[in-house]
């Protein structure tokens, strides 16, 4: 019986945090025969936004930079030894919401995030995509945080 979960969402933004988290998922999803599901969230504007025009074109500019990250980390993954199952592009939620939500409607056992490793007020002043996933999936939720002297092996 095989305890682990069978697919784990990785989170990725493109930073170096996130290239961390993506080597951990690697490793999970290799030992543990795990399918790995890899997920891009674009930045949005308010819906209120007063410039339709504008917002429009830009949000274009949006989702192609985001499909940018997403595309280049699936790149790094396999060239990592990595196997990609799917790849999701989201729009239009906060970030944090739509890596929740995600990993609902595709019933995943484990979200993989990286954390910039802020604590305390700085964390409490700039909000925390990490923690706000943490505390609403409903599956574990690893969080991958940078330590001294160890970069992306990306």
């Amino acid at each position: 019986m095989n305890t682990f979960p069978t697919r784990i969402l990785l989170a990725t933004d493109g930073s170096e945090r996130a290239n961390l988290a993506a080597m951990t998922a690697i490793d999970l999803a290799k030992a543990t025969g795990s399918q790995l599901d890899v997920v891009a969230v674009g930045s949005t504007f308010p819906k209120t936004a007063v410039y339709r025009e504008y917002v429009e074109e830009a949000t274009d500019d949006l989702k192609k930079e985001a499909r940018e990250i997403l595309d280049a980390q699936v790149k790094r993954i396999e060239e990592a030894g990595g196997e990609v199952a799917r790849t999701h592009l989201k729009m239009d939620e906060r970030k944090d919401e739509a890596i929740v939500h995600l990993a609902e409607d595709i019933d995943a056992g484990l979200i993989v995030i990286g954390s910039r490793g802020y604590g305390g007020m700085r964390r409490a002043l700039m909000g925390n995509i990490a923690d706000s996933v943490v505390h609403h999936a409903h599956c574990p939720v690893l969080v991958v945080r940078p330590t001294e002297g160890v970069s992306s092996p990306f």
